[in-house]
């Protein structure tokens, strides 16, 4: 198979909400359970949902907040996209994802007004010195079980080490079967890994004492990323109490273009 995603069918509600079925390939399975999806894969098939949703030429998204409400089963299921917020100038839309009867992610976006700032436009974050093609290749994540981590291919810079450093991504399998994959949903279908590129306890699930799964993502963008290359830049904090975080700044080859986060429930390995 060449997707994490068949398409079945899709619904228009007389609501003016749209539902769509799907099913899961092998690629989108997760890590940490055999039976589950990936959330990297499924935030690119809700980011794919939401920008399809009613698209209006004048504005983009601007933010994707997505919660995670339990296990992702790796089986069929719905998006169910609505506008909760229209307006002319800024707009929130939702999608929810819900398989065997509950939902399991919940995923909102703010659409914003598009115009030309290109007299103000500055930038903190600093572009990468590095190319990822010219980088080695880093196989450490490939430690983790799951198909969807055997699809993706992995470059890392020098500094790389656990709790912080800088990790290139990227795949060659599309979201939905025989169907394009535009940039941004291909970019930010792979932006979950940043909890897995620079953790504090090294790699392999295996070998792993301790969990830290995330229960939600959120991810500002300040351009409309290109490309096919994801630059993951990643800091991961535990705190004392059981509770961290994830924090990156997202890249393509053209430079930085947002950030993320992930807040974390840190616990011991079930036996």
């Amino acid at each position: 198979m060449s997707a994490y995603y068949n398409f079945i069918k899709r619904e228009q509600q007389a609501d003016g909400s749209s539902v769509a079925h799907y099913q899961p390939t092998q690629h989108a399975q997760g890590a940490w359970n055999e039976h589950e999806q990936h959330m990297a894969p499924a935030t690119g098939i809700l980011t794919a949902e939401l920008k399809s949703f009613a698209p209006q030429a004048h504005m983009r998204i601007a933010r994707i907040s997505l919660d995670i409400l339990g296990l992702i089963p790796l089986d069929d299921f719905t998006i169910t996209t609505r506008c909760i917020r229209p307006g002319k100038t800024i707009e929130l839309i939702e999608a929810v994802m819900s398989s065997r009867g509950r939902d399991a992610i919940i995923a909102r976006a703010w659409r914003l007004m598009t115009q030309d700032t290109s007299e103000i436009a500055g930038l903190e974050d600093q572009k990468s010195v590095y190319k990822p093609e010219d980088l080695p290749v880093w196989d450490d994540m490939k430690g983790w079980p799951g198909g969807f981590i055997e699809s993706v291919r992995l470059v890392a810079e020098p500094d790389r080490r656990p709790g912080r450093g800088m990790v290139w991504i990227t795949n060659d399998v599309d979201i939905v079967e025989g169907e394009p994959t535009d940039d941004m949903v291909h970019l930010l279908g792979m932006v979950d890994t940043a909890n897995g590129v620079v953790p504090r306890l090294g790699l392999g699930l295996s070998t792993l004492e301790w969990m830290f799964p995330n229960t939600d993502l959120q991810i500002h963008m300040h351009r409309a990323p290109k490309g096919r290359w994801l630059g993951i830049e990643a800091v991961q904090q535990y705190g004392a109490d059981g509770i961290g975080v994830s924090s990156a700044i997202l890249h393509d080859t053209q430079g930085p273009f947002g950030r993320s986060e992930q807040i974390l429930t840190i616990r011991p390995m079930p036996c």
